[in-house]
């Protein structure tokens, strides 16, 4: 059985969360989760935190044993971007794209896909 935990609208860019979400991908759940604890960027402390609620749905929900569980997806996809404006010298403006992103993280037992 396949279990999935998302994440919406983070204050993050996907460019920045893809680099922890494919370091994870294909874990073991338990050792996705000791690896993020040690890390010290901004997106880990993040996909932790939707991996673990992931874990908790898969215990919950579907009975499922914590030690069998594995990572089989991590998506991280765009979400809206915010547009500012800065301004600059001479009356003059920049722009600042805040971008945003989706995550979605989904878990099963060992032995299903």
């Amino acid at each position: 059985m396949t279990t999935s935990a998302t994440l919406k609208f983070t204050h993050l860019s996907p460019q920045k969360m893809r680099l922890i979400a494919d370091q994870i991908r294909g874990m073991s759940a338990d050792r996705a989760v000791t690896l993020l604890s040690f890390s010290n960027k901004k997106g880990a402390k993040i996909v932790k935190k939707v991996l673990e609620s992931a874990i908790a749905n898969a215990e919950n929900n579907d009975g499922a044993d914590i030690d069998e569980l594995k990572i089989t997806s991590v998506e991280v996809n765009q979400g809206p971007t915010m547009k500012r404006l800065r301004p600059r010298a001479r009356g003059r403006a920049d722009r600042i794209i805040k971008r945003t992103s989706h995550l979605i993280v989904k878990v099963s037992e060992n032995g299903e896909q």
